[in-house]
């Protein structure tokens, strides 16, 4: 089991996670003109906190991780609260083959600093989205390493003009940011920001 398998079922127990994802939501409703008629796509969904923020301004949504455990936790949500507009896939866009499904708006939050090749992923986000979807990147500053720790082998956050430069190549033009969350860890502070861009 990886260690998000692992930790799924107490993943909403930490008030901090919580909160981020409202914020996010928050400035996602605020950044994007959203209605029920989008189709939305959550890349490295969790247990689906963001999805779940955000349900009642969107259409059909698809929460999609990696993560066996982290989908059962989704799927039991599902269950409970019996939201028939939300559907819970399995899918690893550096290894799986694209859905076939293509929505208006795709978001992640909290995933893109675990992947290697973030170029190949944002071209794989921009062959999802219909034109005019929106991309909206939920991700940490650059920070010295801290955040993980010893022997994490992801991105230690992100440049914003690097990142910015990057999702431009990708396809996408209309890049903004705004800082939306800050992570306390002791006496240190790791800002979340929010990207958004729009497929032309």
């Amino acid at each position: 089991m990886s260690e998000f398998d692992t930790r799924a079922k107490g993943w909403d127990a930490e008030r901090s996670r919580v909160e981020r994802a409202a914020a996010v939501a928050e400035c996602i409703v605020a950044r994007v003109p959203l209605n029920t008629d989008m189709r939305g796509l959550e890349y490295g969904c969790g247990t689906g906190l963001l999805s779940f923020a955000l349900r009642s301004r969107l259409g059909p949504l698809t929460l999609a991780d990696n993560s066996p455990g982290m989908l059962a936790v989704v799927r039991e949500k599902l269950a409970q609260e019996d939201p028939g507009t939300m559907a819970a896939l399995q899918l690893d866009l550096t290894s799986d083959p694209l859905p076939d499904q293509h929505f208006e708006i795709l978001y992640t939050q909290m995933t893109l600093h675990h992947v290697a090749d973030t170029g190949a992923l944002l071209q794989c986000f921009n062959r999802l989205l219909t034109p005019g979807g929106y991309l909206c990147i939920a991700d940490l500053d650059a920070e010295d390493g801290s955040f993980h720790g010893a022997g994490f082998t992801g991105h230690n956050g992100f440049d914003r003009h690097a990142l910015a430069a990057q999702v431009e190549t990708a396809g996408f033009a209309e890049v903004g940011f705004d800082t939306v969350f800050h992570v306390h860890r002791g006496e240190r502070d790791y800002p979340v920001f929010l990207l958004v861009a729009r497929k032309p």
